[in-house]
């Protein structure tokens, strides 16, 4: 059992850097999912196939309300 067992973590700037390993170790530690988002389409395409099916990769700037605000309603 993972500390994070049955839970959905969401990881701004998830595509590279300590994001990234985040979402690693998130999945590792049993996260159910584990949504990802960032700017660039290529990093975010990259960060989910080596992540696999449990991330879900969605293209959004934290800097933005709207997006944050769209970010919120997903799901």
């Amino acid at each position: 059992m993972g500390k994070l067992d049955n839970k959905v973590a969401v990881i701004t700037g998830g595509t590279e850097g300590i994001g990234f390993a985040a979402a690693k170790l998130f999945l590792q530690e049993g996260a159910h999912n584990v949504v990802i988002t960032g700017r660039d389409e290529k990093k975010l395409a990259r960060a989910q196939k080596e992540l696999g099916d449990r991330a879900l990769a969605l293209r959004s700037d934290a800097g933005k309300m709207a997006d944050v605000s769209q970010l919120i309603n997903v799901g």
